[in-house]
């Protein structure tokens, strides 16, 4: 006599999908678990071994230091801030203005863009002293030096999207009768948007190295100065806790900048790229 077998028994059981709270949920908790332990870690070694504050301090003591010093690390942030927003918008208004230009022609793309990739490759350490000459204003030349650092991942990744376009639907641009500015407008600026993003992202972040290594170059102080006047100034007393509370300050800006612009590259791609709409199980 044949066994009977139960299809829906013998059949493998579908895995569930997470849902979508489940998913935020993991993306917060998994690196604040991560954050935790390493804190932790860092806590008790310097509790354990002894070290001395002047070499590393401890969490809690920075934390103390943070608090203590609340006032004059904020304004010293906010001037921070202030550059890095400012170089960040130049970079991205200059940027995506050279890429329109270069992808019009490759002549002109050919002739100009090694002199962009000129500014990538040059320090700015070492050009940082020239701008802060020829520019009188210190928080202008600033701006400057920052923005330079940010611009070359706006133009690059901007260019290679605006050439990255369906040739099909090119094809059916021109033979529509399109024009440059209608080409321009209705396809390649929406197929570049996923790669400008992206570079947003890189550049935001070099904004704010930008803005610091200019800051460490100008030298300023008093009520201009900014958090890397604040470590320069920490270094020279000693006082590392107050260093080790910028460095943490920056830190924080670093990410805030990154999760700024992820938030917005979801908000407008998050409807139909598959960048933003597909997720991994």
């Amino acid at each position: 006599m044949a066994s009977s077998t139960n299809p829906a028994r013998s059949r493998p059981r579908a895995r569930t999908a997470p849902s979508a709270r489940a998913q935020r949920l993991q993306r917060f908790s998994y690196p604040l678990l991560v954050a935790v332990v390493l804190v932790g870690a860092w806590q008790g070694l310097v509790t354990g071994l002894e070290l001395p504050h002047y070499l590393v301090p401890s969490p809690a003591l920075m934390v103390q230091t943070l608090v203590d010093n609340f006032g004059q690390l904020m304004l010293a942030l906010w001037v921070t801030v202030k550059v890095t927003v400012l170089a960040f918008v130049l970079a991205t208004v200059v940027g995506v203005a050279i890429s329109f230009l270069f992808v019009q022609s490759r002549t002109i793309e050919t002739a100009f863009f090694p002199y962009a990739i000129l500014l990538q490759v040059t320090p700015i350490v070492a050009v940082a002293p020239l701008i802060i000459i020829w520019v009188r204003n210190p928080t202008a030349a600033m701006v400057v030096c920052a923005a330079l650092v940010a611009l070359f991942p706006i133009i690059s990744n901007t260019t290679l999207g605006l050439r990255s376009v369906d040739p099909d639907l090119q094809s059916f641009f021109r033979m529509n009768r399109a024009g440059r500015l209608q080409t321009l407008w209705r396809l390649r600026i929406p197929s570049a948007l996923p790669y400008f993003f992206g570079g947003l992202r890189i550049s935001s972040g070099l904004s704010l190295i930008g803005a610091v290594v200019a800051e460490f170059v100008a030298g300023t102080g008093g009520t201009g100065a900014g958090l890397a006047y604040q470590i320069l100034q920490a270094g020279f007393q000693l006082d590392i806790p107050r260093m080790f509370a910028a460095l943490f300050l920056i830190s924080l800006t670093g990410v805030a900048l990154f999760l700024l612009m992820a938030w917005w590259s979801k908000r407008a791609l998050g409807g139909w790229h598959a960048s933003e709409v597909s997720r991994d199980d």
